[in-house]
């Protein structure tokens, strides 16, 4: 899940501001990766793809990200509530 379907839910299941203020915080969260692409942790459920996924954390969500020849690519951003073997569900379908 990325931004757009989490603002959504968010907006539909709380309020507004409530979707803008989780909004923030992930941007907020990744600010850091500019200057810092190596901070986050490794993802262990990831590891098998062997293409050096890092997450970071903002509240109750894993910012999954890796790095590319263009930069950053956020590859996720997953509910760390649910179970962690459903990052690597392959009917699951991550944002794009």
């Amino acid at each position: 899940m990325l931004l757009k379907p989490l603002r959504t839910y968010y907006k539909e299941a709380a309020n507004e501001n409530i979707a803008i203020k989780i909004k923030k915080s992930v941007f907020t969260s990744t600010r850091q990766l500019i200057k810092h692409p190596n901070s986050g942790q490794l993802e262990e459920t990831l590891k098998k793809l062997n293409e050096g996924h890092r997450y970071l954390v903002s509240g109750n969500y894993k910012i999954i990200y890796k790095y590319v020849r263009e930069g950053i690519l956020i590859t996720d951003v997953f509910d760390s509530r649910q179970d962690p073997k459903k990052i690597n569900n392959p009917k699951r379908k991550p944002g794009r």
